[in-house]
């Protein structure tokens, strides 16, 4: 059995210098049996982890969370890239019996009316079909970058998910906007086209709007709400200082 810190350790060693393929491989070698996965929003990000993952063929399970609320383009992006890279990520939808009383109960909009309304519709949908998706795996693959927001701005580049016992990697933390772009650019990637119209972090369709001139990228995310913190409870990361002088 894999131990998460051991892996943690072995993960820091070289995930600050060596690209996501050779660490991957690397990993992969040091232990036996290690299940990664990759979670994949159909982001810019997430696209371009999608890409390296695909063209160096490497060990990785694939999935994205489909909450039944997405934009027809972030549909469009999933079949885009399923045909370019001949691929079938995982797709895991939220427990029906949970959708049909939240809908039943409080109507189709609830999310609007309280932060813990929108909370409790990010759980259903989101969290809860995370874990399941996440069962059993080691390393947990995400396209979060410091650029995001100033709460994912002290992050280490790897770190233990203790909510669901798995230790977290971020390849494309230390990636600015730009960076990101020409990656996609000169790979021909296949991307959200909602990029191109202000939609710079794009979730439930409800709950997305396009970013205005000077705003920052999560802007556009529950945007009724107050701007200091917006999560949907997919990603808890530790305070800084819990997390050891190491990072």
């Amino acid at each position: 059995m894999t131990n998460p810190a051991t892996l943690l350790q072995a993960l820091e060693k070289i995930a600050e210098t060596a690209p996501l393929e050779e660490t991957v491989r690397h990993l992969s070698q040091q232990f036996s049996g290690l299940n990664i996965v990759f979670s994949s929003s159909l982001s810019l990000e997430d696209q371009a982890i999608t890409h390296i993952i695909a063209t160096h063929r490497l060990p990785v399970r694939i999935f994205t969370l489909d909450t039944g609320r997405h934009f027809s383009e972030t549909y469009r992006t999933l079949e885009a890239t399923r045909e370019r890279y001949g691929i079938q990520p995982e797709v895991f939808f939220p427990d029906f019996a949970a959708v049909e009383r939240l809908m039943t109960e409080k109507g189709a909009y609830s999310f609007y009316s309280s932060i813990e309304n929108r909370k409790e519709c990010c759980r259903i949908r989101k969290v809860e079909p995370l874990h399941r998706a996440l069962k059993g795996a080691h390393l947990w693959l995400t396209g979060i970058r410091r650029a995001h927001s100033p709460e994912r701005s002290d992050l280490p580049m790897a770190e233990l998910d203790e909510a669901n016992s798995v230790v977290k990697y971020h390849p494309l933390l230390e990636w600015d906007d730009a960076r990101l772009r020409a990656f996609i650019d000169e790979n021909n990637i296949p991307y959200n086209r909602l990029q191109d119209k202000g939609f710079l972090s794009i979730g439930c369709e409800p709950c997305t709007r396009a970013v205005k001139p000077g705003e920052s990228m999560r802007s556009g995310r529950w945007w009724w709400e107050n701007a200091d913190k917006k999560e949907c409870g997919l990603h808890v990361h530790a305070p800084a200082a819990a997390r050891g002088s190491s990072h």
